[in-house]
């Protein structure tokens, strides 16, 4: 909060000093103590989100320093540099398109963080990558598309509820690029359904509101207009949910259009039966048995009933 007020009040009023406030910054980058590079870093970060670097030629600059920062040995250096690459969005979004794939390869890499216990630096490249998405070519995204889609779905069951409302909305976000990869993103799309139905009873209402947000944004990508008439039109944000009846007429259109599909949605409600939410524990068991109510007999020897009556 700091950084951002003294970087608006340097916007406001030290426009034509601040090349060269920048450039006698960038050295401390470099420093040896922590609080120098991770002040110097939040101060660039803030001064990304405005458009002043772009009127002062600043941005290459910025972003190439700020891009240099990724591999810090301290956490927090590397995610204010991914935020710092995310504010371009706001900042310079006429940019964005010029250096999309070098911001999208830093998004990627933040993702790929290895010394990253709790996630931020996974988490701020999550949240940047949505903000930078409406501004990026569509070629430099889908040449990563399946790589992010594999690689943020495991935080859609986080502990965390920011990593798990942050990884939702940035898959709902994704399929907007699916187009020339439709039958590989649908298989993601499929891999994720049951995950997103079921935190639809999500204990925090962020979460709910991106599996919403997620699942309207899947509806024209999976090729069943009754599905996706529904997601647009039960799921909107102000209205209210009747989960059970939505549930029931969900599965009806599944069984209709997918019934290939059912020991596949069936095994993997299967692992929420040992939620730590009560409520998505609760969900599973009702969602397998509108499938089993809906599909047809041709269909039904895909159950493996021991496995189903064990609940593993």
């Amino acid at each position: 909060t700091r950084a951002a007020s003294i970087h608006s009040a340097m916007a406001r009023h030290a426009g034509p000093r601040l090349p060269l406030i920048v450039k006698n910054l960038i050295p401390t980058l470099n420093s040896v103590f922590d609080s120098q590079r991770i002040t110097t870093t939040a101060f660039f970060a803030e001064l990304l989100s405005s458009n002043v670097v772009n009127d002062l030629i600043l941005l290459e600059t910025m972003l190439d320093n700020v891009t240099g920062r990724q591999k810090d040995a301290c956490l927090l250096v590397r995610v204010l540099a991914l935020r710092g690459l995310g504010n371009i969005a706001s900042g310079s979004p006429e940019k964005v398109r010029k250096h999309g794939a070098k911001l999208l390869a830093s998004m990627v890499n933040g993702m790929d963080d290895k010394d990253d216990p709790h996630n931020l630096v996974a988490l701020e490249a999550m949240s940047s990558l949505s903000k930078l998405l409406d501004h990026v070519e569509e070629r430099d995204v889908q040449s990563m598309l399946l790589h992010i889609a594999i690689r943020i779905r495991p935080f859609f069951d986080s502990e965390q509820p920011d990593l798990r409302r942050s990884s939702i909305v940035l898959f709902g976000n994704l399929t907007k690029f699916s187009d020339g990869n439709c039958e590989v993103f649908f298989e993601q799309i499929l891999n994720g359904l049951v995950t997103l139905l079921l935190h639809l009873q999500d204990p925090k209402p962020e979460v709910v509101k991106a599996c919403k947000f997620a699942l309207r944004m899947c509806g024209p990508n999976m090729g069943c207009e009754g599905l996706c008439d529904m997601f647009l039109n039960h799921l909107r944000e102000d209205r209210s949910l009747h989960y059970g009846e939505f549930m029931n007429n969900v599965c009806k259109h599944l069984m209709q259009s997918y019934p290939e599909m059912l020991n596949r949605l069936i095994v993997t409600n299967l692992f929420y039966f040992k939620s730590n939410w009560v409520d998505i524990r609760a969900a599973a068991p009702m969602f397998i048995g509108f499938l089993v109510l809906h599909v047809d007999e041709d269909h039904c020897q895909q159950v493996d009933l021991d496995q189903l009556i064990s609940g593993e």
